[in-house]
């Protein structure tokens, strides 16, 4: 037996706020934290090897609780246009990116907020920029603009638009460039998966594992698994051995007018469940389904109860409640965990009453992702039903939220990004990033989450409903604890105590919201071993 003893530390003991100085670890889990002097300590330290934490602070390692890893891992390798301001700033990064990387068969770029170019998205306006074909991944994942040769090899010309998505065309028929929602998630993830090779799939997943190590994350839920990421994600586990941290999955089924094609994707899920469930494969497992019921309200296609962004019309939730109710059903006898997708106060509502119809509703912990527009009745019922908040706090980062107010309105936007409500109404409370969309960074996570202000742009004072915002220890349970709870994880992670994993984060930190941006990741362990250490490079 290895036993490591960790002394002179801020070791976090939970959201009572209060420390211990030391932590014994045996093998790969917590035996113990208290004080130096606890019998329990003096009892192994002639046979412990001795870690000098300096003052440093502990806290269980944080769980991404929601993310897309080869997305994220690919995005990395993508020309980054989120600096762009205006469209001659896009294309004049274009351009050079372009001149700049000749053997690219294609130009692959991420970033794009649709308010930039006043949410127009024309082929015609990339298509002299070169020749080869030129995908524009929306900030939100939602939606992708292409130039003439992107649509050419899609071969979206011949095809109808999927059930709950949209091919943009002029009047004649012709697409014009924008494909979202179910348009992107049918039609363009899946041709991108087709034609890029299994080396740049297994690098692009190291590549996102190896960020969110190095970001003290023990943890990962990915949140739009679909076959070729399987595929991939598997070979890189057979590759690598055990993985640095824990990962369980959510595999996407898209709405279909059809359902035998919603009953055959979740009939997918339940037999890889087979095999990778919680108990025979906790650190690697298909926890459930993820049903996108809206889209976003940056590209007008989240659900809101009344009109917004110029449009006349309510923008109806992609599935029909009774669809809805017989897929989550269907998912839930499987036991299978359901995610649903709702951001606009419409399809949050709808989302709840559709959950509100399955019995011992707590025990599923069923969730739902963003809730970023929400009733106050609906802010309560989330706990009351025992429906898990699941939320990305560097979404309300006051520097993307300016296009908001004007397609809102300000009374709208006084109802965004309700947490403390949550939290409140006694809804589980847990924290991802939802990286693409968003930085992975843990740490501006928790700033923004309790200060409501900025970690793109630290100097400004702006805030977004500073009313909602959470306390450090409630920011930092949702990032571990709450996000352990929320896949299925807290019987053995998430938390400091003995018996569990010795999954944790060494971090020169002071508690403070206002110091949280500069606090710094020093040391990564999983299971009671050091995965990352920024004084040697690990």
């Amino acid at each position: 037996m290895v036993t490591t003893v960790f002394i002179n530390g801020r070791i976090f003991c939970g959201s009572s706020g209060l420390f211990a100085s030391t932590l014994v670890i045996e093998d790969d889990h917590v035996a113990h934290i208290g004080w130096e002097n606890d019998d329990a300590v003096i009892q192994v330290q002639a046979i412990a090897s001795t870690v000098d934490l300096k003052n440093r602070m502990v806290l269980p390692g944080f769980i991404d609780g929601h993310v897309h890893i080869l997305n994220f891992g690919m995005s990395l390798q993508k020309l980054d246009l989120l600096p762009c301001k205006t469209l001659g700033d896009i294309q004049d990064a274009i351009t050079f990116y372009a001149a700049t990387h000749p053997s690219d068969p294609r130009i692959l770029c991420r970033g794009w907020v649709q308010s930039v170019t006043d949410s127009k998205a024309l082929a015609t306006a990339l298509d002299d920029l070169d020749p080869r074909p030129i995908y524009i991944e929306a900030l939100d994942l939602h939606s992708t603009w292409c130039n003439n040769s992107a649509l050419k090899e899609l071969e979206v010309h011949s095809k109808p638009d999927p059930p709950g998505g949209k091919i943009h065309r002029y009047s004649d028929g012709t697409p014009s460039g924008l494909l979202e929602e179910a348009a992107q998630f049918d039609i363009v993830w899946p041709f991108l998966g087709r034609v890029t090779s299994m080396e740049k799939k297994l690098a692009a997943i190291d590549a996102a594992i190896s960020a969110h190590r190095r970001a003290g994350y023990t943890g990962l839920v990915d949140m739009a698994m679909e076959e070729s990421e399987w595929v991939a994600l598997n070979a890189y586990r057979a590759q690598r051995g055990e993985l640095p941290m824990h990962v369980a999955v959510h595999w996407l089924v898209p709405y279909s007018k059809c359902d035998t094609d919603i009953f055959s994707q979740i009939d997918r899920v339940i037999a890889l469940h087979q095999n990778f469930n919680r108990k025979i494969s906790p650190e690697f497992c298909v926890n459930g389904v993820k049903l996108i019921c809206d889209g976003t309200v940056d590209g007008c296609t989240a659900g809101l109860h009344q009109p917004y962004g110029g449009l006349s019309d309510i923008v109806d939730p992609i599935w029909p409640a009774n669809t809805l109710v017989v897929a989550i059903r269907r998912a839930t006898e499987a036991g299978l965990q359901c995610a649903i997708h709702a951001i606009g106060d419409r399809t949050v509502g709808q989302a709840i009453d559709c959950l509100s119809q399955i019995e011992d509703l707590p025990a599923c912990r069923h969730r739902i992702e963003h809730l970023e527009i929400t009733t106050p009745e609906d802010a309560k019922r989330l706990g009351q039903l025992g429906i898990v908040a699941s939320v990305q706090p560097v979404h309300l980062d006051p520097a993307t939220f300016d296009a908001w107010p004007e397609m809102l309105g300000i009374k709208r936007c006084k109802r965004a990004f309700a947490y403390q409500e949550f939290i409140d109404g006694g809804a589980h409370l847990a924290f991802g990033t939802d990286a693409p969309t968003a930085e992975h960074y843990a740490l501006p996570n928790l700033y923004v989450a309790t200060t409501r202000r900025s970690s793109i742009n630290p100097s400004s004072q702006d805030t977004v409903n500073p009313e909602f915002g959470v306390s450090l220890a409630t920011a930092i349970s949702a990032a571990t604890a709450e996000a352990a709870y929320a896949s299925f994880s807290d019987s053995w992670t998430g938390t400091l105590r003995p018996g569990y994993k010795a999954n944790f984060v060494v971090l020169d930190m002071v508690w403070d919201i206002e110091s949280l941006l500069e606090a710094r990741v020093c040391q990564t362990w999983y299971k009671g071993k050091k995965v990352f250490d920024e004084e040697d490079g690990l």
